[in-house]
């Protein structure tokens, strides 16, 4: 499989964003908070919530959200066909870049194990 982040694995309209949220299949911890709901397409899709409150500088906003979206693009693979949305709680830098993507990691094994997207 090719390591690539098209536009068909992201969630782009507000429609999308809702019915996951609507959902409420979430798992959180220091760093994230993660929505997942199943879909129908046999692939995963991301969509990211990084708002003013967590980041005030829209560098910071950007580097959270490049960081995110890498670690899908990587992992993206492994995931269940499910439609994830990832809500940043508590900005990092690259001097806790490590501990954040470790926690991302923790938090969609335990999504993965869920069975609201082990169903589909």
């Amino acid at each position: 499989m090719a390591y690539r982040f098209r536009r068909v694995h992201r969630l782009l309209k507000t429609d999308e964003f809702s019915s996951v949220f609507r959902l409420r299949g979430a798992r959180s911890n220091l760093f994230f908070q993660v929505y997942a709901a199943p879909n129908t397409l046999g692939h995963a899709r991301l969509g990211l919530v990084v708002g003013k409150k967590v980041a005030k500088r829209a560098v910071r906003r950007n580097y959270i959200k490049r960081t995110v979206r890498e670690w899908f693009r990587l992992n993206q693979a492994e995931l269940p066909a499910c439609d994830f949305v990832v809500r940043a709680r508590l900005a990092f830098g690259r001097d806790n870049r490590n501990d954040a993507v470790t926690a991302l990691s923790a938090l969609f094994a335990k999504l993965a194990r869920c069975r609201a997207c082990s169903s589909s």
